[in-house]
């Protein structure tokens, strides 16, 4: 069974015992993965490593050796 699926299957059940619809598949993801980025940035801050930019960064020490 996939996402799809199973949340028609829990809006049925949902709309049999007079309850309100579960939320769309994916209608979450985008907050989830801002909250993993910005839990990311307070351990690194934490840690007094840089908070942003790391892959910026490492890209441009890849690419340019001697500049950074």
């Amino acid at each position: 069974m996939n996402a799809l699926q199973q949340h028609l299957l829990d809006s049925y059940r949902a709309g049999r015992h007079g309850e309100p619809a579960p939320p769309a598949p994916g209608t979450h993801d985008l907050a989830a993965l801002r909250a993993a980025r910005d839990h990311h940035r307070f351990e690194s801050v934490l840690a007094g490593r840089p908070a942003t930019a790391r892959l910026r960064l490492a890209v441009r020490r890849w690419r340019h050796p001697g500049a950074c």
